[in-house]
């Protein structure tokens, strides 16, 4: 019996890793970066993502790493969306969601603080939970929209910051870090980048290539621009970055069947019977509906994927399928088994199996389901640059 349990041990060893179940990555080119935070149940990956990137981008340019308050930024942002909002008679997405800008804008206006001069969590619990939060903002901007007094009151902004001030913390006017006094500005300015060196790329047919749009999703309440590019060019972009030791921000959809949250993995299956030949073509076309998903999405290994063109990408923006619903960091790039491409990406919802809070996109997912991505203006193949700026 022994020697039966070593010979199948040996057996195991030398399988192919082509033959194994499942996907198993080797990491390539991977960027320093900061710890991975806990969004939890509020609908803040916009703020925890582009504050990670700039975390990262500190450390880049040589400064030290730290953790940026996430929630000292959410609670400026709501206050100013809040304000949008009245003023529009509440035609207006007025939500937690939000957008990289809002975050770069944010320090502009507001500065920033570090995670331990401001938690924003004034309500009892360890991370952030926003239901109660969302709910009581909702019903107070639409008490004010109803307008009562037939005009607004001096009172009613004052009345906002009370709410807010209540979930989330006054805001120090300065603060002790490390032996030095700062404000939040001061302490903006001492960090070793500038807000202004951040843009936003996506790539669209609605609207002229090289030109700036604003993009049209419900969380860009504050109506910033993305710079529009050909994909092939928004993807030399990404490339460009992670040679160059700069993360990217990135804005995607991960309510798609080929996302899994489980196995951390996200792919974009080939699933058109007509890229399909021989007995792929037979079995595929013998198949129920079922049985093609099952075989599709069991990501029990890597299989062909669909080629992205620039036509898929639209279509399925333009029919509701590709939508703004979150935003990570991609920090580097990774092969499986059998060689195909992939992007190692940074999420904010904990540190989490399989790997520990860092997820695999296929390259094809990146291309079809990026909304937008911030990159440093550095970043941008010179040639690229030139075109847009």
């Amino acid at each position: 019996m022994k020697k039966l349990f070593i010979t199948l041990l040996a057996l195991m060893l030398v399988v192919p890793a082509f033959a194994r179940k499942g996907y198993q990555f080797t990491d390539g080119t991977l960027i320093k970066t900061t710890s991975v935070k806990n969004q939890f149940r509020s609908g803040t990956c916009w703020c925890f993502s582009a504050l990670s990137y700039l975390e990262n981008e500190i450390m880049r340019a040589g400064g030290e790493e730290m953790d940026l308050s996430e929630m000292w930024i959410v609670r400026n942002v709501y206050f100013e969306k809040a304000v949008k909002y009245v003023r529009l008679h509440g035609a207006l997405n007025f939500a937690v969601g939000g957008a990289f800008h809002d975050v770069t804008e944010g320090i502009k206006k507001y500065g920033i603080v570090p995670q331990e001069v401001y938690e924003g969590l004034n309500y009892g619990t360890e991370l952030p939970h926003f239901n109660e939060i969302d709910a009581v903002l909702k019903a107070y901007v639409d008490a004010i929209i109803k307008n009562p007094n037939k005009t607004l009151t001096t009172a009613w902004q004052a009345g906002l910051n009370g709410i807010l001030d209540a979930y989330f913390g006054k805001m120090p006017e300065s603060f002790e870090y490390k032996g030095k006094t700062y404000t939040p500005q001061s302490f903006a300015a001492s960090l070793p980048i500038k807000m202004e060196d951040y843009v936003s790329l996506s790539s669209f047919t609605h609207h002229p290539f090289y030109t700036s749009f604003v993009i049209e999703v419900p969380d860009n309440w504050m109506w910033a621009s993305v710079y529009n590019v050909p994909l092939e060019e928004m993807m030399a972009v990404v490339d460009n970055a992670l040679a160059n030791n700069y993360s990217i921000g990135w804005a995607s959809d991960v309510s798609e069947k080929g996302f899994s949250r489980t196995k951390a993995i996200a792919i974009v299956p080939e699933d058109n019977i007509d890229n399909m030949s021989g007995t792929d073509a037979e079995r595929w076309g013998a198949m129920s509906e079922k049985e093609r998903n099952e075989a599709l999405y069991s990501f029990d290994k890597p299989g062909k994927e669909k080629k992205i063109t620039q036509e898929l990408r639209q279509e399925a923006y333009d029919n509701y399928q590709t939508t703004d619903d979150h935003g990570m960091v991609i920090i580097g790039t990774a092969t499986d088994q059998c060689g195909n491409p992939y992007f190692k990406v940074k999420n904010s919802w904990g540190i989490r199996p399989p790997y520990d809070g860092y997820y695999y996109f296929s390259r094809p997912f990146v291309e079809y389901k990026t909304m937008s991505i911030m990159v440093n203006v550095n970043a941008i193949p010179e040639a690229i640059r030139k075109k847009i700026l």
